[in-house]
């Protein structure tokens, strides 16, 4: 309660979390929120300026901008989101295996992602679409694919780096299982780690997946997504600037406030960052930094 009373009386970390979480609602709630249909045609309305019953306009087909603005919000940040879970969960079952348990497991384990991480992610994105075809599914899928390893392989940096502690050896010593020592003594200490390089992939890869529908390769036609909203306006940019505005703004204040989300989020879980604003000031490493020097091969 201590941790989130801090994170709030940080205005640039409230603002970020304001943003991050009225998308959030806005794309659950997208069909009694958006005040058109995203997907209905108008032809008379063919760039039409900003009005009463359409705030931000329309498009090169007459549908309302805000509508699919909102309803693009749900592949762009909540199925990314989903996709992260999905990865960090493989990752942090794989990365505490590793990471406890070493030896013959952690050399099989970490081999198996060393194999998975010799592939660059977007070649392998762009093969896994070229073999299962276009659409937000196979996107997604290659993102789980792609991200597991990375997350396993720093989750368990982080669980050897505790480990060794004191009081988990003290946990085996009593007989405490092992399940019961990464659920109470690991995790615990560990979560910050995984929430801070989990949030920073999250920007990542919704900046992945607007770039290949910008591309054409993600979701498809009629539906909104912000990276298909600038392709089509990628046509008329020239000649209609405002139409790339909207989704492009979008995609950028979402990006960065959950950029800034990450920073604070990093303070605020931190029990080391968090003792004095002092000792915050005067810490010259942060918690990535650390997992880089502790990475071993």
């Amino acid at each position: 309660m201590r941790r989130f009373h801090y994170f709030l009386k940080d205005r640039l970390a409230a603002v970020s979390l304001a943003i991050i979480s009225i998308t959030v609602i806005a794309g659950i709630f997208a069909p009694w929120i958006a005040p058109n249909d995203p997907e209905e045609v108008h032809m008379e309305l063919r760039f039409a300026s900003a009005s009463w019953e359409y705030l931000l306009g329309n498009d090169h087909l007459g549908r309302c901008v805000l509508s699919r603005l909102i309803y693009g919000i749900r592949p762009s940040v909540l199925w990314v989101l989903a996709a992260l879970v999905a990865s960090v969960g493989i990752g942090a079952i794989i990365g505490f295996i590793a990471g406890y348990f070493r030896g013959r497991i952690d050399a099989f384990l970490m081999r198996i992602c060393d194999v998975m991480l010799s592939f660059p992610g977007y070649v392998m994105t762009l093969a896994i679409i070229g073999i299962l075809g276009v659409g937000l599914e196979n996107i997604l899928l290659a993102f789980v694919l792609m991200k597991w390893a990375w997350f396993a392989r720093i989750i368990r940096t982080s669980v050897m780096a505790y480990a060794e502690s004191e009081y988990v050896k003290f946990s085996k010593v009593l007989g405490m299982g092992s399940l019961r020592i990464m659920r109470k003594h690991i995790l615990p200490v560990s979560l910050p780690d995984i929430a801070v390089t989990s949030s920073s992939a999250y920007s990542s890869m919704v900046l992945q997946l607007s770039g290949f529908s910008f591309l054409g390769l993600g979701i498809q036609a009629p539906h909104a997504e912000w990276g298909m909203m600038l392709n089509e306006a990628r046509e008329v940019m020239f000649s209609r600037p405002e139409m790339m505005l909207a989704p492009g703004i979008t995609t950028i204040l979402f990006v960065t406030a959950v950029n800034f989300f990450t920073d604070s989020l990093q303070v605020a879980l931190d029990p080391k960052l968090g003792i004095s604003g002092k000792k915050r000031q005067g810490r010259p490493d942060s918690v990535a930094g650390r997992i880089q020097r502790n990475e071993v091969a």
